[in-house]
């Protein structure tokens, strides 16, 4: 295996959309400015020059559509790749995934199956005020039938993203939008996948272990790194996938350290850290040696576009870190 030039999110993203476009030419992309403008973010760029009108589609601000026209479009034999442009506008297309796409393998017996890839960049800390920086994970992960797949890291968007291509069942693609540009890692080429599914050890540790996804994930290791030199060894676990879920992993951590945290960034109250909380006070409850404790976003409408109140709504490094002494010291 080969190893790319350093990527960054947006850019592993590109290629894997890539690679898979030319490797199947079933496989189109649609959505709002994905063609000639090549996406807000740039995750499309090129694209249509390299694959033409009929398999880069540039579609009306109407996000029902864009889902509803990909699900008949893979029951019609077509790997469609849409993009939400803003997770925050997925919602008019809640019904097209959870009841069509979500449930057409079951209700057809297994006859038929929607192979598709919806993307949406998430997620706030980028003054994006109220309807762009939304997270909307938790709404999906209680629908059974869809993938909820979260990378934090290129290789692993590069990965992920092409093992959903090839899942013959809706996938839900969520990319933070603050992370598209936040690191850079070589990523492997070739036809390089990554499961979807398994969770990954980001930092091993003995004391605590710190449950994220997205841009938590490198919020949690900056955090355990600052508890280190305090003399406390966090385990981060990067999820990765929400739906479904590595049960295993997380039970492995908590068993092995007997304390557990989870970081969201979306409202505390029926946020999918609730969930996560939920498995290890029913599967790990003997092995806790204090409370399953939530860092997240307050209950509050939206994120302020301000400085100030978008910090305060944040989940942060300092926060997360303030928070593990406390569960330390318990």
């Amino acid at each position: 295996m080969h190893l790319m030039p350093e990527m960054r999110m947006i850019e592993a993203v590109r290629a894997a959309i890539t690679e898979e476009m030319e490797r199947d030419d079933r496989v189109l992309v649609l959505g709002e400015d994905v063609g000639r403008k090549g996406g807000v973010f740039g995750a499309t760029d090129g694209l249509y020059a390299r694959f033409g009108e009929s398999r880069v589609l540039d579609t009306p601000l109407a996000e029902s559509a864009i889902v509803g026209v990909a699900i008949g479009a893979a029951l019609n034999g077509l790997i469609p790749i849409a993009e939400i442009q803003f997770a925050d506008f997925i919602h008019p297309a809640f019904d097209q995934i959870v009841s069509e796409a979500a449930r057409t393998r079951y209700r057809s017996n297994g006859d038929w199956s929607v192979p598709i890839v919806i993307r949406a960049p998430f997620g706030g800390g980028v003054h994006g005020g109220l309807y762009h920086s939304q997270s909307i994970e938790a709404f999906y992960t209680h629908v059974p039938g869809v993938k909820v797949v979260v990378p934090s890291m290129p290789a692993d968007a590069h990965g992920l993203l092409k093992s959903a291509v090839r899942d013959p069942d809706p996938v839900l693609f969520l990319e933070h939008k603050k992370v598209y540009r936040l690191v850079t890692e070589e990523v492997p080429d070739g036809d390089h996948l990554v499961d979807i599914g398994p969770a990954v050890v980001r930092r091993s540790g003995t004391n605590m272990s710190c449950f994220a996804w997205g841009l938590m994930t490198h919020f949690c290791v900056e955090a355990a790194l600052q508890l280190d030199a305090e003399g406390v060894s966090v385990e981060v676990v990067d999820l990765r996938t929400l739906a479904p879920l590595d049960r295993e992993t997380i039970l492995g951590s908590v068993r092995k350290t007997g304390k557990a945290m989870v970081v969201h960034e979306d409202n505390l109250t029926g946020g999918f850290g609730a969930e996560v909380s939920a498995i290890i006070s029913e599967h790990a409850f003997e092995d806790l040696d204090g409370p399953v404790v939530r860092v997240a976003a307050p209950d509050i409408p939206a994120m302020p576009f301000n400085g100030p109140q978008e910090e305060f709504f944040m989940p942060s490094p300092q926060k997360i870190a303030d928070a593990m002494r406390k569960l330390a010291a318990y």
